[in-house]
């Protein structure tokens, strides 16, 4: 395999830049730099030269085989982190023989294929150097801890172990089986089962946690959705006029709420409307609107309604409390705050109650898989229950669910998603 290289840390001018370097002449490398080799994982002050000159005086790391991050023997050089310093010691990398920059997510790959990550863990390292929000972060470290290659080798021992005792009695056909094994493999099956439904469902939360919720301003114009949008993203997002109407398209502002990733949509105003334009952007507002996670119904008056049929999470707000009195209602004014705090606070409870229900998995395709699963494990539990002489048919469709619980973790069947993971990580990772 190669020796590659490439910059790890980003570019441009920095307190220390990383060059990171891979492979079976990773050694070789350090001492074609003139640097003599540290003790294994200590740093150590070295100087680097090339055609005898001196480029840098570097921090010096040595993984040995089988204790780095890709698997294989890998230095890296802590430089001082100034353009031409980088630019000096990646040309000199390219000269020497055996040795080329790596490829984006390369390492990555190269720690997959040498099983110091199971693909999951790659997902969620993916995912990590995308967290932008507290929740984000928490949820990407659990998956690259090996959480969900975990729960899979536990769903799996128990359908081996379920699979062996359906095997007894292929073994015993022509004989007595000693014990009735059925009770013990319906319980094992009905214990995966449930937990497999029970991770299926909580994907979709995990996905939002990952990506963002969705939270529409609904109401009639010139209700003050413009003007709240304004108030929650501390900027001028949305034009505000006193001219109903003025928004006719979705503004969409991103944010993060006590941790949570939050996409606010400002939507148009509800009202029927022969404007052909202005109609277009309400038949978008309603749909955006159906489709969040959360609606925010902004009245403007004692007889406004919500203009959609609220759900059950929906918060109902009345706007412009700077000018009206609402009583006890949830009241706010975008124009002076009053409000907002609670309608933020009001908005995070929904949306941390969700979150909570978030499964280990994050991804439609660890979605897919589990469905898989739940499928072969129901047929065999039919099989078991209805048919119990044909013992052969119910252990094959536990070998289907045992495979498809490998997929989470990149053992089988999963070639053709690789470039599409591996795609988003930088050069050097």
């Amino acid at each position: 395999m190669d020796t590659i290289y490439a910059l790890a840390t980003a570019r441009g001018k920095a307190g220390v830049a990383v060059i990171r370097i891979s492979g079976p002449h990773a050694r070789a490398a350090l001492s074609a730099l003139g640097a003599s080799e540290p003790p294994a994982r200590r740093a150590a002050l070295r100087e680097i030269f090339w055609d005898g000159v001196l480029l840098d005086q570097a921090l010096v790391l040595l993984f040995p085989k089988g204790a780095s991050f890709t698997g294989e023997e890998v230095v890296e050089l802590h430089l001082h982190g100034s353009p031409a310093t980088v630019r000096a010691v990646l040309q000199a990398l390219s000269e020497i023989d055996g040795l080329r920059m790596a490829e984006a997510g390369e390492f990555t790959r190269r720690a997959l294929e040498n099983e110091t990550l199971d693909l999951a863990q790659v997902e969620g390292l993916s995912d990590l150097l995308e967290a932008e929000t507290e929740a984000q972060r928490r949820q990407a470290l659990q998956v690259l801890s090996g959480a969900i290659g975990e729960r899979a080798e536990a769903w799996r021992a128990k359908l081996i172990r379920a699979a062996a005792l359906l095997a007894a009695t292929i073994d015993f056909a022509d004989e007595e089986v000693p014990v009735d094994v059925t009770p013990e493999v319906l319980e094992l099956l009905d214990e995966v089962a449930s937990d497999l439904k029970a991770e299926a469902d909580g994907v979709a939360v995990a996905e939002r946690i990952r990506d963002g919720f969705e939270v529409a301003i609904v109401g009639a114009p010139n209700a003050g959705k413009s003007t709240l949008l304004n108030a929650l993203a501390g900027r001028e997002a949305a034009i505000t006029s006193e001219y109903a109407g003025t928004t006719r398209d979705v503004i969409e502002v991103r944010m993060e709420l006590h941790g949570l990733p939050v996409t606010v949509l400002d939507t148009a105003g509800l009202r029927e409307t022969e404007d052909v334009v202005e109609g277009i952007g309400i038949d978008r507002a309603r749909q955006r609107a159906t489709d969040a996670d959360l609606r925010v119904f902004l009245l403007s008056g004692p007889d406004d309604k919500p203009g959609l049929d609220p759900a059950p999470d929906d918060l109902i707000v009345h706007g412009k409390a700077d000018l009206e009195t609402w009583g006890d209602a949830l009241a706010v004014s975008g124009k002076t705050g009053v409000g907002v705090g609670t309608l933020v606070s009001g908005i995070t409870e929904v949306l941390e109650t969700r979150a909570a229900r978030a499964a280990t998995m994050t991804r439609e395709r660890h979605r897919l898989a589990v469905l898989s699963a739940i499928t072969s494990v129901e047929n065999a539990r039919n099989q078991v229950i209805g048919a119990p002489d044909l013992a052969e048919l119910a252990a094959e469709e536990l070998n289907s669910a045992a495979r498809a619980l490998d997929s989470l973790v990149g053992r089988v069947d999963v070639e053709h998603i690789l470039d599409e993971i591996f795609s988003s990580f930088c050069i050097g990772k």
